[in-house]
């Protein structure tokens, strides 16, 4: 793998060493191969780990087959993969409901494997979505740019914003969601609000207010498991659908899409922000709008 970039305009002068381990979180060993093979070149010279690194400079980075080995993913089929934004670093895929994002065992095809044949080339998971949740899923295109990820996500440095179909309305358009999340000691499958677990930040504002329902936005400041629908249920509103954490009812599938993902591409400083559309999600807002006009024009 060959890796060329331009560093941004306005980089803050670092060295090699801060770059791969502080910036980039290229591992120890991955490190060590750069080093040693001398596969690290700023304006196509090779440099040691001092050499400090401005604006504009040229970087290529090479890493031979043993520096990464390839992850080994069974390939889908490229007719499921919807894929919303790539470039040679990442990939952004549109998962539909229904299915997972990465199988449980080897045998098992989920989203992954589908985008894995779609691209003809291995791609690495950096967050999920629940089955029955629709929406924008982020993978990363090479192990050199997966921890830069994960990094980005843990420190909240990527957004994603869902919409959901609730039960019953709000006093206010807008709310914070602050209360900590834990597994049900009663039901492995489910997570619940547990003074004892993790600390679970949701916001959320009113799009639309139907007769017994509500469309409404919804970001994250952290991740937990079914962080949105435990959060939801939890303060009286649970999501159209959700046969775990709401009514049983019939509902032709649970109503939280992820639509939009927005993260800054941490080589080239570009802001992405991607939409991801959801036929399924909209049939059924279309159907609230239609019934709520049809009772205004009684």
């Amino acid at each position: 793998m060959e890796f060329n970039f331009v560093l941004p305009k306005d980089f803050k002068s670092q060295s090699v060493a801060h770059l791969l381990e502080q910036t980039w979180l290229v591992p120890r060993k991955q490190r060590h191969f750069l080093r040693m093979k001398k596969h690290f070149l700023v304006n196509d010279r090779a440099v040691n780990d001092d050499e400090m690194l401005v604006s504009t400079d040229r970087i290529k980075i090479i890493f031979d087959e043993e520096d990464f080995p390839l992850l080994e993913v069974n390939f889908g089929d490229e007719k499921l993969a919807e894929i919303l934004y790539e470039d040679e670093h990442l990939v952004i895929a549109n998962k539909p409901e229904g299915m997972k994002t990465h199988g449980n065992t080897k045998d098992e095809f989920a989203l992954q494997n589908h985008v894995a044949a779609r691209l003809n080339q291995p791609v690495y998971v950096v967050h999920r979505l629940d089955e029955v949740t629709s929406g924008a899923v982020l993978f990363a295109k090479n192990q050199f740019v997966l921890p830069i990820l994960g990094r980005m996500f843990e420190n909240n440095e990527i957004h994603r914003e869902y919409v959901a179909l609730v039960h019953g309305h709000f006093q206010q358009k807008k709310l914070t969601i602050n209360q900590p999340i834990g597994r049900d000691r009663h039901d492995k499958r489910k997570q619940i609000v547990s003074k004892t677990g993790k600390m679970a930040i949701t916001h959320l504002s009113v799009l639309t207010d139907f007769r017994q329902h509500s469309l409404v936005a919804l970001s994250l400041d952290t991740g937990r498991t079914h962080q949105i629908r435990v959060h939801l249920q939890a303060i009286g509103h649970p999501i159209l659908g959700d046969l775990l954490y709401g009514k049983k009812e019939h509902e032709p599938r649970l109503m939280l899409h992820a639509r939009q993902i927005v993260l800054r591409q941490p080589f080239s400083e570009q802001i992405l922000e991607i939409l991801a559309p959801s036929q399924s999600f909209d049939a059924r807002c279309k159907q609230e709008e239609d019934n709520e006009n049809q009772r205004n024009r009684r």
